[in-house]
């Protein structure tokens, strides 16, 4: 089930049409997004598949750690630890090799309800509580896949599956920035 519309969580028209076309690409990003930029974190699946020749869950899976931890520090490198993260990837994908037979689109297109959507997602090896709401809310929003009871799961605030424009990325990461600052004065207070 692939998407035809870019998703813009990149700010780079090629990597947010990539995203689009490939559900791993966008999950690969979710698992990338820690530490870095959402941009850098959403832009690394396209270059990651030019560096690797493709993006397949199983290859990725089945390939030597080591090969993989070269693709990812190549410079320029895919991530600020990008040793770590090429484990976690490839950890991702032997999950998504081992229990849905390299297709992501089923953790999704499988799940009964929206509980089970979301325990399917906190499942997922890099992919803790607060990232699987967000993807609750994407995959509902970007992906058009609504499980009943999904909105129970996702964030009550603006989150990433809220941004479908370049302008919108500008804006949420705003948002997010002062919700953490808020956060950081009450917790000071």
């Amino acid at each position: 089930m692939a998407v035809t519309a870019p998703i813009h969580f990149s700010g780079n028209p090629e990597a947010d049409a990539f995203l689009g076309e490939s559900p791993l690409a966008l999950m690969i990003g979710f698992v990338l997004d820690q530490q870095v930029t959402v941009q850098k974190a959403f832009s690394s699946p396209l270059e990651l598949s030019k560096r690797l020749g493709g993006l397949d869950a199983a290859e990725i899976a089945a390939m030597d750690i080591d090969e993989l931890i070269a693709a990812f520090v190549e410079k320029p490198a895919l991530h600020r630890f990008p040793a770590n993260m090429a484990r976690r990837t490839h950890e991702f994908c032997a999950y998504l090799a081992s229990e849905y037979d390299g297709d992501v689109t089923r953790v999704w297109s499988e799940a009964k309800d929206g509980a089970d959507l979301d325990r399917r997602l906190l499942e997922l090896p890099g992919i803790g509580e607060m990232k699987a709401r967000s993807l609750m809310a994407v995959i509902a929003k970007r992906l058009g896949v609504t499980p009943a009871g999904w909105e129970q799961f996702a964030p009550q605030h603006e989150c990433l599956a809220d941004v479908d424009s370049p302008e919108a990325l500008v804006e949420y990461q705003s948002a997010k920035r002062a919700r953490k600052a808020a956060l950081r004065a009450q917790q000071t207070a």
